[in-house]
């Protein structure tokens, strides 16, 4: 049985787990030297982001504070240094580089990761090319 209180506006369960949540910053695009090719890395290029972080969102549900949640202005800076200030042959790596800063610095139950390169030198007609690393606490650890 679940025992439910509230706390200003929102339900919080005392049950293990009842109260996660996501925050998702979707879209966030910068300007970097990813590739393989040597124009990518001279010219560089445009490239999108999509981070979603899954915590337990209790102490900010009842407190209100932001020092009780993530802040997404912090996660849009750690990307954006990531994404502006270094470099990779492969955005699975620097993908990569994202989730294992998110796990280092904070203390979310997953992370997703999707970078996204819009002109990728294919010879071909898309979109996008875009790759994507999930990974919970757990596996992470595993990983690393």
């Amino acid at each position: 049985m679940t025992i439910r209180k509230w706390f200003g506006k929102f339900p919080v369960s005392n049950q293990k787990g009842a109260s996660m949540g996501k925050v998702s910053l979707k879209n966030m695009v910068f300007y970097g030297y990813h590739g393989v090719a040597d124009q990518e890395k001279i010219l560089g290029g445009k490239f999108e982001a999509d981070l979603i972080l899954e915590f337990d969102m209790t102490p900010a549900i009842k407190s209100d504070h932001l020092k009780d949640t993530i802040s997404y202005e912090n996660l849009y800076k750690l990307v954006h240094d990531i994404v502006t200030q270094s470099k990779y042959f492969l955005i699975e790596a620097l993908a990569g580089k994202i989730l294992h800063e998110v796990f280092t610095h904070y203390d979310p139950d997953k992370v997703c990761v999707r970078i996204r390169k819009p002109n990728a030198p294919v010879k071909g007609v898309l979109d996008t090319v875009e790759v994507e690393i999930s990974r919970s606490r757990e596996e992470y650890e595993k990983q690393f």
